[in-house]
């Protein structure tokens, strides 16, 4: 399961490429749009920073920006950036060492197979994708 660092990763992530435009993006206004924790919003941003997923830049008019483009970032990269591995079950996160039954394992192969799918789907979508989605979001008019 995804915590809410990975949530907030990505939702910062998406916030930031849609404002950066207008310069740094900072933290307090983020946590206002996105309506989230600005002190666990802090330690999100830390995380993406020690990535290189962020730059940030302190004093006035200071926050965060993207160190690429959006379209150069897996979702993936971002979520193990704030979650670690994201492995379904521990033993595959580990050495083999991690259990004596890995060799006689009825379930292993599932789990791989499993843990397969999950990567290749974050590792196939871009936030350039995300962004493109929330952009559309904020510009529909549902007026009746």
């Amino acid at each position: 399961m995804i915590s809410t660092k990975g949530r907030y990763a990505l939702r910062l992530m998406i916030d930031v490429a849609i404002y950066e435009s207008n310069g740094y993006v900072s933290l307090k206004d983020s946590s206002q749009r996105e309506d989230l924790s600005i002190k666990y919003l802090e330690q999100v941003a830390s995380l993406l920073t020690k990535a290189n997923l962020l730059v940030s830049y302190r004093g006035n008019n200071g926050g965060y920006r993207l160190s690429r483009k959006p379209s150069e970032y897996s979702i993936g990269e971002i979520l193990r950036a704030a979650e670690g591995s994201l492995a379904p079950v521990a033993c595959l996160e580990c050495s083999k060492d991690f259990c004596n039954r890995r060799d006689i394992c009825t379930t292993i192969e599932f789990w791989d197979g499993f843990n397969k799918v999950i990567n290749n789907y974050v590792d196939n979508i871009t936030l350039e994708d995300l962004v493109d989605k929330a952009k559309a979001k904020l510009t529909s008019d549902y007026s009746i």
